[in-house]
């Protein structure tokens, strides 16, 4: 029995956390996940700054990793790494790292695509989380992506629907820096929509065919009309923060929901899983649970530390590559866009 058992180092680096985990098969041994404070201070993520911190973390955060799982590393069986889609410079630590480890261990080295994992996270072996079965609709939310994905098993994945402009978070994060709010803002308009009347104020929801969304001309009638009430009362923003989050996120997630519903009634397929940054919103996952009820959905939210970017969704495709013999050559480059499925 001892054999059957494959120990995953995984990495990822695709953004500004820099994350390692220890997988034995589809059980998480270790997450770690060192946060880059640095960009709080530019409102946004700095690309350069981002590869550099990496840089620091990578080597503390894989010793931490192997330490909390109690592995050596002449035990891992493979290491998966993200090869992408993300910033190109912070891509690039975590595939050189990735790719100087295993030939170092002579071991298998596995790529894995960011948003895949997103939606593969749903099949890390955890109390907190259930798996849904094939075919499901993913819906991923994250920073820098929004996507609808038909998933017909765990590598035939097909993009049903995608943002044109604006990924959802930035949405988020945007409008937050609009009201002044600092960055991440996405987390603090959750935190106050929860004490607002989201009817409060109505924003325009953009019409776009099909599947695909459209976000920046949402945040463009949201600078404008803080721009107006401003000019009336400058004091509007501190007076109205509570209603003004409740509203722009209730619009957010109506967005959200109606391409959602659309999916289902185009594909018949009531499954539905959501994973990405976003996810970890509460207001989104209490529209799902609502689905569940009114609409007979059977919704599958990730465990909230599997929503954010982390490694441990890394090693779980890594683990069902390894089964496949899917491996990677010590050519591989890192891809800035990676599109699902290819």
């Amino acid at each position: 029995m001892e054999n059957s058992k494959k120990y995953i180092l995984a990495i990822e680096s695709s953004c500004d956390d820099t994350s390692a985990a220890v997988l034995c098969n589809t059980k998480v041994l270790s997450n770690v996940v060192a946060t880059q404070e640095i960009h709080k201070q530019y409102g946004g993520v700095v690309p350069e700054l981002a590869s550099r911190a990496h840089q620091q973390n990578i080597v503390p955060v894989v010793h931490q990793a192997l330490a909390k799982a109690n592995i050596d590393k002449k035990q891992l069986s493979a290491i998966a790494f993200t090869r992408g889609p993300g910033l190109m410079g912070s891509l690039l630590v975590g595939t050189s790292f990735a790719k100087s480890l295993a030939l170092g261990l002579n071991i298998p080295l596995i790529e894995v695509n960011h948003m895949e994992a997103h939606i593969l996270a749903h099949f890390i072996e955890d109390d907190a989380q259930r798996s849904p079965t094939f075919p499901f609709l993913a819906m991923t939310i994250s920073g820098g992506h929004t996507q609808i994905v038909k998933v017909t098993d765990h590598f035939t994945m097909e993009v049903l629907g995608e943002t044109l402009d604006d990924a959802v978070g930035e949405a988020f994060d945007k409008s937050a820096k609009l009201m002044g709010l600092p960055y991440p803002g996405g987390p603090l308009i959750d935190k106050y929509a929860k004490l607002g009347d989201p009817t409060a104020f109505t924003f325009p929801k953009p019409k776009v065919d099909g599947l695909n969304f459209s976000f920046s001309g949402l945040k463009t009638s949201i600078l404008y009309f803080l721009q107006r009430e401003t000019q009336k009362n400058p004091d509007f923003v501190d007076q109205n923060i509570n209603d003004i989050c409740a509203s722009v996120q209730y619009t957010i997630l109506e967005i959200l929901m109606e391409k959602l519903q659309m999916a289902v009634e185009q594909t018949h397929i009531t499954q539905i899983a959501i994973g990405g940054g976003v996810a970890a919103n509460s207001g989104i996952r209490g529209r799902l649970r609502d689905a569940e009820e009114k609409l007979g959905w059977q919704t599958f939210i990730p465990k909230f530390e599997y929503c954010t970017d982390n490694a441990a969704m890394i090693g779980i495709v890594g683990y069902l590559k390894f089964n496949k013999g899917e491996f990677s050559h010590q050519n591989i480059a890192a891809k800035a866009r990676y599109a699902i499925g290819s």
